[in-house]
């Protein structure tokens, strides 16, 4: 039987951290609109460098020795070249320069940026993977050639000591930067939901921002904790496979949307996230557990954090009585009062509004009143 998540929205019940420093609200406002729970937490602070000197300094190179190819990898950080050109008063002199080039945009929307500047693309990869640039590069040939790279926060890996071993002089232009937070309280606290296992889900939107993440996390000791979430309760999800490495060299599985976007993004957590939800028949009724809310009977209902650490101990085994002493266990911060046990008990019940969904067996502890129908799927 599938759900309708219409009234609700297929995220109803999750959390999901958002890492992002640049278009945070947008995939924010994404995932709300789906029913999610949103915590944001920057990563990162993008530092734009029209005052830089190594900006000025690799754009005066080129213009005083043209390039033969031009690779733009971001809009933001085309756009902030060329205005932060125009404010030095070499605006003009630097477009004159990239259109003798062979210009090479990433995807779509550099390509907007690049025609918006009053020049055309030479080419563009139709998977947006700068893995295809530079096969097209290298396929083509670079010996001798002279190539600009318009970085996109930090060195593409591997994609400039490719180049140079072909034969090619590269140019890298840092058009911005990445540094800490400046805030990092907010990146402190979601490190801390992360390791307590209270995120369903966390997305992350570059690179630098997935390395930051976990560099934090190292930083405060909490790394073998994160990684244990990460790998095992936590569902990490990635604009792209380049966002993915810093990740994915940790041993951590990420999930990508074919299209690296991020309506796509969102679009493919909608359809894991539920998917991966615990879906019992209890006492008549279709129970389905999400993060921080439980389904029944299709009605969302919002229940307490340690109400839902008392519920999935008793979902582990469906049907099964579980002693008081184990439900203590589970609850966060426990200590060693049973009567803890007994108040949350209670909490939850009201929470989920079926009282009789939860049974209490005397002296010996509570079960879920698993449907008959169901105790052989359920290993009774």
């Amino acid at each position: 039987m599938q759900v309708d998540d219409t009234a609700h929205g297929p995220l109803a019940g999750f959390t999901v951290g958002v890492t992002a420093a640049r278009r945070a609200e947008e995939l924010g406002t994404l995932l709300r609109r789906r029913g999610a729970a949103v915590l944001h937490a920057p990563a990162l602070r993008i530092v734009q460098l029209a005052d830089d000197s190594e900006l000025l300094s690799a754009t005066k190179e080129l213009i005083g020795h043209a390039p033969d190819v031009a690779v733009a990898t971001t809009a933001i950080g085309f756009r902030g070249w060329i205005e932060a050109a125009d404010g030095w008063g070499v605006g003009d002199a630097l477009l004159e320069t990239l259109r003798g080039a062979e210009l090479l945009a990433r995807g779509p929307k550099v390509k907007g940026a690049i025609r918006a500047a009053g020049l055309t693309e030479t080419w563009s990869p139709g998977s947006e993977s700068m893995a295809e640039v530079l096969d097209r590069l290298l396929s083509e040939g670079v010996a001798g050639r002279r190539i600009a790279l318009q970085l996109h926060g930090e060195p593409l890996p591997g994609f400039v000591e490719s180049l140079t071993a072909a034969g090619a002089e590269v140019v890298v232009v840092p058009v911005y930067r990445w540094t800490p937070p400046q805030d990092i309280a907010p990146l402190d606290r979601m490190l801390d939901v992360t390791a307590a296992r209270g995120l369903d889900a966390i997305t992350f939107t570059s690179a630098p921002a997935a390395a930051s993440f976990l560099g934090r996390a190292e930083t405060r000791g909490l790394l073998p904790e994160i990684l244990g979430a990460l790998r095992d309760d936590v569902l990490v999800a990635c604009v792209g496979p380049v966002t993915a490495l810093p990740l994915q060299a940790r041993g951590i599985d990420t999930l990508q949307p074919e299209r690296f976007r991020l309506g796509p993004l969102v679009q493919l957590m909608c359809a894991q996230l539920p998917s991966a939800a615990r879906i019992l028949p209890v006492a008549g009724h279709r129970v389905e557990i999400r993060g921080h809310a439980v389904l029944v009977d299709a009605e969302l209902r919002t229940v307490p954090p340690a109400g839902m650490a008392l519920l999935r101990a008793l979902a582990r085994r469906p049907g099964w009585v579980v002693a008081r002493a184990d439900l203590l266990r589970a609850l966060p911060g426990s200590g060693s009062d049973e009567h803890a046990v007994e108040t949350a008990m209670a909490r939850l019940r009201s929470a989920l509004g079926v009282p009789r969904l939860i049974q209490t067996v005397v002296k010996r502890g509570y079960r879920l009143a698993l449907d008959p129908s169901a105790d052989t799927k359920y290993g009774r």
